[in-house]
């Protein structure tokens, strides 16, 4: 009785690790905070290794996700799946995370807890050519889709496309005032694995933003 009344009030976390939700801390606080506690995180893991699952991190253990206790055929049909869905959208990501870096005059790259002023950002895009011309592209890719030939309309179905995957999280809908999640971090993580094991070079170009175009 006293193991189901602890996972009672984890519940509501475990149905987001399951749902394949990254947990950070501009997603979910709470969530965040009960699994940077060892008891609690120790009480979702035991759970989780029930029915095949574990509770897996990112960015230096601060981004929280579920992946596999054990690796049977049928995982790994998922997991490769799931691997592809990302690899094809990373173009447009990195295309977008290059965009951002260099229109906000950045040194760094995006990262979990950074916040994005889209009307600052659309200004500085709207003055720069080359920006327009950036923007004009990523957003055609599949992955946003955007028919419109204006940067408001380009832009705008941008960011509420990457809200939907979970890269940008917008704590107030009246302001338009975006802020990265630590899925960003996640990405990098992706990105650096890719990088390594086959040699595409993708976070020297996230990272330096010095090349626009991907092999």
């Amino acid at each position: 009785m006293s193991e189901f009344s602890s996972l009672v009030g984890t519940g509501a976390l475990i149905e987001q690790l399951l749902k394949g939700e990254f947990i950070c801390r501009i997603t979910n606080e709470d969530g965040w905070r009960a699994l940077k506690n060892s008891a609690t995180r120790d009480r979702v893991e035991t759970y989780l290794n029930q029915i095949n699952r574990t509770i897996a991190s990112a960015g230096e253990g601060e981004v929280f996700f579920c992946g596999y206790l054990q690796l049977g055929d049928t995982e790994r049909k998922v997991i490769s799946a799931q691997f592809k869905d990302i690899c094809s959208a990373l173009i447009p990501l990195v295309e977008w995370l290059v965009l951002v870096q260099e229109a906000s005059g950045q040194d760094a790259p995006l990262s979990e807890g950074a916040p994005i002023r889209l009307t600052d950002l659309q200004g500085r895009i709207e003055d720069t050519p080359a920006f327009r011309e950036q923007l004009n592209k990523l957003s055609q890719y599949r992955l946003f889709g955007s028919s419109s030939s204006n940067v408001d309309g380009q832009i705008k179905l941008v960011f509420k496309r990457l809200v939907e995957l979970g890269y940008l999280s917008k704590p107030n809908s009246e302001k338009q005032i975006y802020i990265a999640t630590g899925k960003i971090d996640y990405l990098y993580e992706v990105i650096r694995f890719i990088d390594e094991t086959e040699g595409l070079s993708l976070e020297a170009q996230a990272e330096t933003a010095t090349q626009r175009e991907l092999i």
